[in-house]
């Protein structure tokens, strides 16, 4: 039997072992959460747990050597500790997170060495490469060029869990989905290149309408750019990429970056309550604290996350950033008995040889299972799962460092999850305006 060593027992390790033991491989949990692991195996036969951390740099060397291949579902600046390991020891390697700089320095010793290390091929990265790239690739088979290219995607509650003024909870990395509201964007509309600092990333707001569900709203997503090269899609006039959330969520966010509240800066607070602090952050940021709170849905949001609370620091100095998150992250966390859902939307404008023009558009809507796997669970974890058996069932010709937009990596994948229910409904001659806001 094959041998797979997962690194990490988080928030999406359950489908990813499940569906490994359902298919009979022998795997192995090394983690520092080793009651986490031990629940998730279930005593399961074939599976064992053990007790590793990163420092644990011997441990790590033989547990890569002992297995076929390695998935790594630690934190990514880790990522490259364990390539270096897999490249000595010429074992193929697998992770859900964005290639690294680093990473991709070692394409060339992978190579070298006969492997694969396939990165992104979980959600956000990863369903929208897949399923991105066939789109764009039978278009470029017709001789078609893209002119548009819109990727939109979201982890949220269902709407029966968005009972809070954020409409939002976690089911991921909490304090990620807080780091991200401080990013920068660009993108490329009509073939302008427009940036967006990041005191403006909730301000550059589009309202879409997300088939069979309803109104949403979309920020930009970091560097579009990037995806013109990654997709080969030269001819593209306009191209974002962007985060989908319920309606009142950028308002909401746009407030707390004017109110400096996802500063990482240590800043004096004791002797304040909450609320006065907060207020001195907002107008030392030069904007006025009592007219942002005219708002009633932001001066709502803020009085039920505890913004505007009495309570006094006992501490000297506080990172607003921190504050954020821990009066955010406790009252926000999804539970078991509530379910998540991932919105993903891809809007295509294409042009072919003959002049005409078609709209296509590809939708997916995954929910969670009350009590089991998260959504974001199953669509970071299945895809990974699918890319290590197509790896030890030699499937996959690759080496080097890759991401999954080849065809004999994403049409077998691609094809798979439609049969778990996860699918991207495609479709092909769609009127205009996708977008309520262009």
């Amino acid at each position: 039997m094959k041998k797979v060593l997962i690194l990490g027992s988080g928030m999406v390790a359950g489908p990813i072992i499940d569906y490994l033991l359902t298919n009979n491989y022998l795997v192995t949990i090394a983690t520092p959460l080793v009651e986490r692991a031990l629940e998730l195996v279930d005593n399961h036969p074939n599976a064992k747990v053990i007790n590793w951390n990163i420092e644990e740099d011997r441990l790590l060397s033989n547990l890569i050597a002992d297995n076929d291949i390695t998935v790594s579902l630690i934190p990514y600046t880790f990522h490259t500790i364990v390539a270096r390991h897999c490249i000595t020891h010429r074992k193929n390697m697998l992770t859900t997170s964005y290639v690294s700089n680093e990473m991709k320095s070692m394409y060339e010793d992978a190579k070298k060495a006969g492997i694969l290390i396939l990165n992104e091929i979980g959600l956000d990265p990863g369903i929208d490469h897949m399923s991105a790239k066939k789109i764009i690739d039978e278009v470029h088979k017709k001789g078609g060029v893209v002119k548009t290219f819109y990727s939109f995607c979201g982890a949220l509650p269902a709407p029966e869990a968005a009972d809070n003024p954020f409409k939002y909870k976690f089911s991921w990395s909490p304090r990620g989905v807080l780091l991200a509201g401080k990013n920068n964007a660009q993108y490329k509309y009509d073939s302008k290149l427009i940036n967006v600092d990041t005191e403006s990333l909730f301000k550059d707001v589009r309202n879409i309408t997300f088939p069979d569900f309803g109104a949403m709203e979309v920020y930009p997503n970091r560097d579009s750019l990037s995806y013109i090269e990654l997709y080969n899609i030269p001819e593209v006039e306009t191209i974002m990429r962007g985060t989908i959330r319920y309606k009142g969520w950028c308002k909401i966010l746009d407030a707390l970056k004017k109110m400096n509240l996802l500063s990482d800066e240590d800043i004096d607070c004791k002797g304040f309550n909450i609320k006065e602090f907060v207020k001195e952050l907002c107008n030392k940021n030069g904007y006025n604290f009592d007219e942002i709170l005219l708002d009633e849905h932001i001066n709502y949001a803020l009085k039920w996350a505890g913004f505007l609370s009495q309570d006094t620091f006992t501490q000297a100095k506080i990172k607003p950033f921190d504050l954020t998150a821990d009066l955010m992250i406790p009252k926000m966390m999804i539970t078991e008995n509530e379910r998540d859902m991932v919105q993903m939307l891809h809007w295509f404008v294409v042009k072919y040889p003959d002049g005409k023009t078609e709209n296509i558009r590809s939708s997916m809507l995954v929910y969670g299972t009350v009590g089991g796997n998260t959504a974001v669970a199953k669509t970071v974890a299945l895809p990974a799962a699918m890319g290590v058996r197509m790896i030890l069932e030699g499937k996959i010709d690759l080496k080097g460092v890759h991401i999954p937009t080849s065809p004999e990596i994403y049409l077998p994948i691609l094809s798979e999850l439609e049969k778990l229910g996860i699918c991207l409904n495609e479709e092909y001659n769609m009127p205009s305006g996708m977008l309520v806001d262009e």
